[in-house]
Protein backbone atom coordinates (compact mmCIF):
# COMPACT_ATOMS: atom_id res chain seq x y z
CA UNK A 1 0.00 0.00 0.00
CA UNK A 2 1.59 3.45 -1.15
CA UNK A 3 1.27 6.63 0.65
CA UNK A 4 -1.63 7.53 -1.11
CA UNK A 5 -3.67 4.55 -0.45
CA UNK A 6 -3.15 5.14 3.14
CA UNK A 7 -4.62 8.54 3.40
CA UNK A 8 -7.44 7.28 1.22
CA UNK A 9 -8.18 4.70 4.20
CA UNK A 10 -7.96 7.60 6.29
CA UNK A 11 -10.57 9.29 4.44
CA UNK A 12 -13.30 6.34 5.02
CA UNK A 13 -13.29 7.25 9.06
CA UNK A 14 -15.55 10.51 8.32
CA UNK A 15 -15.41 11.20 12.23
CA UNK A 16 -11.91 11.80 12.82
CA UNK A 17 -10.11 14.46 11.48
CA UNK A 18 -6.87 13.58 9.85
CA UNK A 19 -4.25 16.62 9.26
CA UNK A 20 -1.95 15.49 6.31
CA UNK A 21 1.58 17.24 6.82
CA UNK A 22 2.64 17.56 3.15
CA UNK A 23 5.43 19.88 1.60
CA UNK A 24 3.12 20.46 -0.98
CA UNK A 25 5.33 19.80 -4.07
CA UNK A 26 3.63 16.63 -5.47
CA UNK A 27 0.14 17.98 -4.94
CA UNK A 28 -1.87 16.77 -7.85
CA UNK A 29 -5.24 16.45 -9.34
CA UNK A 30 -5.86 12.75 -7.84
CA UNK A 31 -4.76 14.53 -4.31
CA UNK A 32 -7.12 17.45 -4.91
CA UNK A 33 -9.83 15.20 -5.86
CA UNK A 34 -9.17 12.79 -2.69
CA UNK A 35 -9.68 16.04 -0.61
CA UNK A 36 -12.40 17.50 -1.84
CA UNK A 37 -14.45 13.89 -1.60
CA UNK A 38 -13.06 13.43 1.88
CA UNK A 39 -13.03 16.42 4.35
CA UNK A 40 -12.12 14.53 7.24
CA UNK A 41 -8.41 15.40 5.44
CA UNK A 42 -6.91 18.29 6.14
CA UNK A 43 -3.49 19.21 4.45
CA UNK A 44 -1.23 21.25 6.20
CA UNK A 45 1.62 22.53 3.72
CA UNK A 46 5.33 23.55 5.31
CA UNK A 47 6.08 26.84 4.47
CA UNK A 48 8.72 28.55 6.25
CA UNK A 49 7.69 32.42 5.83
CA UNK A 50 8.08 34.34 2.56
CA UNK A 51 9.66 33.28 -0.69
CA UNK A 52 13.08 33.91 0.28
CA UNK A 53 13.67 31.82 3.60
CA UNK A 54 10.88 29.10 1.86
CA UNK A 55 13.09 28.31 -0.42
CA UNK A 56 16.41 28.31 0.95
CA UNK A 57 15.26 25.93 3.22
CA UNK A 58 13.32 23.99 1.08
CA UNK A 59 14.32 24.27 -2.18
CA UNK A 60 13.67 26.65 -5.27
CA UNK A 61 10.53 27.34 -6.52
CA UNK A 62 9.06 25.43 -4.13
CA UNK A 63 7.43 29.11 -2.34
CA UNK A 64 5.53 29.01 -5.83
CA UNK A 65 3.96 25.71 -6.09
CA UNK A 66 2.48 26.75 -2.22
CA UNK A 67 1.43 29.54 -3.22
CA UNK A 68 -0.21 27.80 -6.59
CA UNK A 69 -1.64 24.93 -4.24
CA UNK A 70 -2.60 27.14 -1.72
CA UNK A 71 -5.15 29.18 -4.58
CA UNK A 72 -6.16 25.89 -6.20
CA UNK A 73 -6.95 24.54 -2.23
CA UNK A 74 -9.16 28.07 -1.85
CA UNK A 75 -10.95 27.84 -4.81
CA UNK A 76 -11.89 24.53 -4.82
CA UNK A 77 -13.42 25.71 -0.93
CA UNK A 78 -11.05 23.24 0.45
CA UNK A 79 -10.02 24.07 4.81
CA UNK A 80 -5.82 23.69 4.70
CA UNK A 81 -3.59 24.54 7.24
CA UNK A 82 0.13 25.72 6.99
CA UNK A 83 2.92 24.28 8.98
CA UNK A 84 5.52 26.35 9.65
CA UNK A 85 8.53 25.60 11.32
CA UNK A 86 10.01 28.71 13.76
CA UNK A 87 13.92 29.52 14.20
CA UNK A 88 15.80 32.40 15.38
CA UNK A 89 15.44 34.06 11.49
CA UNK A 90 12.21 33.82 10.98
CA UNK A 91 10.11 34.39 14.18
CA UNK A 92 9.39 37.87 13.47
CA UNK A 93 8.00 37.45 9.99
CA UNK A 94 5.91 34.36 10.30
CA UNK A 95 4.01 35.95 13.66
CA UNK A 96 3.13 39.41 12.60
CA UNK A 97 -0.16 40.83 11.46
CA UNK A 98 0.83 40.60 8.14
CA UNK A 99 2.27 37.84 7.37
CA UNK A 100 -0.73 35.60 9.39
CA UNK A 101 -3.61 38.76 7.22
CA UNK A 102 -1.89 36.80 4.26
CA UNK A 103 -2.25 33.49 5.10
CA UNK A 104 -5.87 33.91 5.56
CA UNK A 105 -6.24 35.35 2.30
CA UNK A 106 -4.71 32.32 0.56
CA UNK A 107 -7.87 30.74 2.72
CA UNK A 108 -5.44 29.06 5.12
CA UNK A 109 -7.60 28.12 8.80
CA UNK A 110 -4.76 27.05 10.62
CA UNK A 111 -1.39 27.21 11.54
CA UNK A 112 0.64 25.09 13.06
CA UNK A 113 3.90 26.93 14.72
CA UNK A 114 6.92 24.22 15.10
CA UNK A 115 9.91 25.25 17.14
CA UNK A 116 12.97 24.47 15.41
CA UNK A 117 14.33 21.19 17.11
CA UNK A 118 18.44 20.91 16.03
CA UNK A 119 20.05 17.29 15.84
CA UNK A 120 23.71 18.92 15.80
CA UNK A 121 25.31 21.65 17.25
CA UNK A 122 26.04 23.54 14.53
CA UNK A 123 22.24 24.13 14.14
CA UNK A 124 21.63 25.10 17.46
CA UNK A 125 22.04 28.97 17.05
CA UNK A 126 18.38 28.41 14.84
CA UNK A 127 16.57 26.87 18.01
CA UNK A 128 14.50 29.81 19.66
CA UNK A 129 15.46 30.16 23.63
CA UNK A 130 13.86 31.64 26.04
CA UNK A 131 12.86 35.27 24.68
CA UNK A 132 12.10 34.09 21.84
CA UNK A 133 9.36 31.58 22.96
CA UNK A 134 7.96 34.19 24.82
CA UNK A 135 7.70 36.68 22.01
CA UNK A 136 6.06 34.04 19.71
CA UNK A 137 3.47 33.62 22.93
CA UNK A 138 3.06 37.16 23.19
CA UNK A 139 2.65 37.59 19.54
CA UNK A 140 -0.33 34.33 19.78
CA UNK A 141 -1.93 35.54 22.51
CA UNK A 142 -2.70 39.26 20.99
CA UNK A 143 -3.68 38.03 17.78
CA UNK A 144 -5.78 35.43 19.19
CA UNK A 145 -7.76 38.03 21.18
CA UNK A 146 -8.92 39.75 18.06
CA UNK A 147 -9.58 37.28 15.76
CA UNK A 148 -10.90 33.80 15.69
CA UNK A 149 -10.86 33.43 11.83
CA UNK A 150 -8.25 30.61 12.07
CA UNK A 151 -6.70 28.15 14.55
CA UNK A 152 -3.45 29.01 16.17
CA UNK A 153 -1.61 26.58 17.85
CA UNK A 154 2.18 26.55 19.02
CA UNK A 155 4.08 23.49 19.32
CA UNK A 156 5.08 22.56 22.00
CA UNK A 157 5.21 25.83 23.07
CA UNK A 158 0.66 25.62 24.22
CA UNK A 159 1.67 22.16 26.07
CA UNK A 160 3.15 24.21 28.95
CA UNK A 161 -0.68 25.58 29.50
CA UNK A 162 -2.07 22.30 29.33
CA UNK A 163 0.01 20.32 31.12
CA UNK A 164 3.04 18.98 29.57
CA UNK A 165 3.36 17.01 26.58
CA UNK A 166 0.87 15.61 24.13
CA UNK A 167 2.37 12.99 21.96
CA UNK A 168 2.81 9.06 22.72
CA UNK A 169 -1.20 8.75 22.53
CA UNK A 170 -1.47 11.43 25.40
CA UNK A 171 -3.77 12.90 22.78
CA UNK A 172 -2.03 12.58 19.59
CA UNK A 173 0.88 10.90 18.09
CA UNK A 174 2.44 10.78 14.43
CA UNK A 175 2.27 7.84 11.43
CA UNK A 176 5.31 7.80 9.58
CA UNK A 177 5.55 7.24 5.93
CA UNK A 178 6.51 3.44 6.65
CA UNK A 179 3.43 3.20 8.98
CA UNK A 180 5.42 3.40 12.27
CA UNK A 181 3.85 5.02 15.41
CA UNK A 182 5.75 7.19 16.74
CA UNK A 183 5.38 9.08 19.98
CA UNK A 184 5.93 12.33 17.86
CA UNK A 185 8.14 13.50 14.50
CA UNK A 186 10.85 14.90 16.63
CA UNK A 187 10.98 11.40 18.78
CA UNK A 188 11.28 8.88 15.53
CA UNK A 189 10.73 5.71 17.45
CA UNK A 190 8.28 3.19 16.68
CA UNK A 191 7.41 -0.52 18.43
CA UNK A 192 4.01 -0.96 16.21
CA UNK A 193 2.70 -0.69 12.37
CA UNK A 194 -0.53 0.42 11.80
CA UNK A 195 -0.43 -1.51 8.79
CA UNK A 196 -0.72 -4.57 11.13
CA UNK A 197 -2.82 -3.06 13.69
CA UNK A 198 -5.73 -0.69 14.41
CA UNK A 199 -5.17 2.89 16.31
CA UNK A 200 -6.87 2.44 18.77
CA UNK A 201 -3.91 -0.97 19.56
CA UNK A 202 -1.29 1.35 18.51
CA UNK A 203 -1.98 3.89 21.54
CA UNK A 204 -1.51 1.09 23.96
CA UNK A 205 1.88 0.56 22.17
CA UNK A 206 4.53 -0.30 24.63
CA UNK A 207 6.53 2.34 23.99
CA UNK A 208 4.03 4.65 24.26
CA UNK A 209 2.61 3.11 27.65
CA UNK A 210 6.49 3.36 29.02
CA UNK A 211 6.72 6.79 27.99
CA UNK A 212 3.46 7.64 30.29
CA UNK A 213 3.74 5.46 32.89
CA UNK A 214 7.27 6.70 33.34
CA UNK A 215 5.93 10.32 33.57
CA UNK A 216 8.65 11.69 30.55
CA UNK A 217 6.04 13.55 29.46
CA UNK A 218 5.39 15.72 32.12
CA UNK A 219 8.89 16.39 32.51
CA UNK A 220 9.88 19.62 33.81
CA UNK A 221 11.21 21.88 30.82
CA UNK A 222 11.06 25.75 29.61
CA UNK A 223 8.44 25.55 26.51
CA UNK A 224 10.65 23.50 24.23
CA UNK A 225 10.49 19.74 23.39
CA UNK A 226 10.72 17.79 25.84
CA UNK A 227 11.04 14.23 24.81
CA UNK A 228 14.03 15.92 22.42
CA UNK A 229 15.26 16.93 25.90
CA UNK A 230 14.57 13.78 27.46
CA UNK A 231 15.79 11.75 24.38
CA UNK A 232 18.30 10.07 26.63
CA UNK A 233 15.90 8.63 28.68
CA UNK A 234 13.48 7.79 25.70
CA UNK A 235 16.60 6.39 24.13
CA UNK A 236 17.35 4.32 27.24
CA UNK A 237 13.37 3.32 27.28
CA UNK A 238 13.60 2.18 23.44
CA UNK A 239 16.82 -0.29 24.27
CA UNK A 240 15.57 -1.66 27.22
CA UNK A 241 12.32 -3.00 25.47
CA UNK A 242 14.93 -4.12 22.62
CA UNK A 243 16.74 -6.29 25.16
CA UNK A 244 13.77 -7.66 26.88
CA UNK A 245 12.52 -8.77 23.27
CA UNK A 246 15.94 -10.66 23.13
Amino acid sequence: MNQLERIHEAGKIPDIIFPVFTNGTYVDDEYFQLMDKCRNLVPVLSIEGGKEITDSRRGEGVYDKLTENMKRFNDRGLIFGASITVTTENYTEVTSDEYLDWLKKQGCRLVIFVEFVPVTDEAQYLAPGDEERQYIANRLEAVRSVSDEMVLLSFPGDELAIGGCMAAGREFFHINSHGGAEPCPFSPYSDINVKDTSLKEAIKSRLFASLRDNHVLEAKHEGGCVLFSERETVQAIVSGMHTSAE
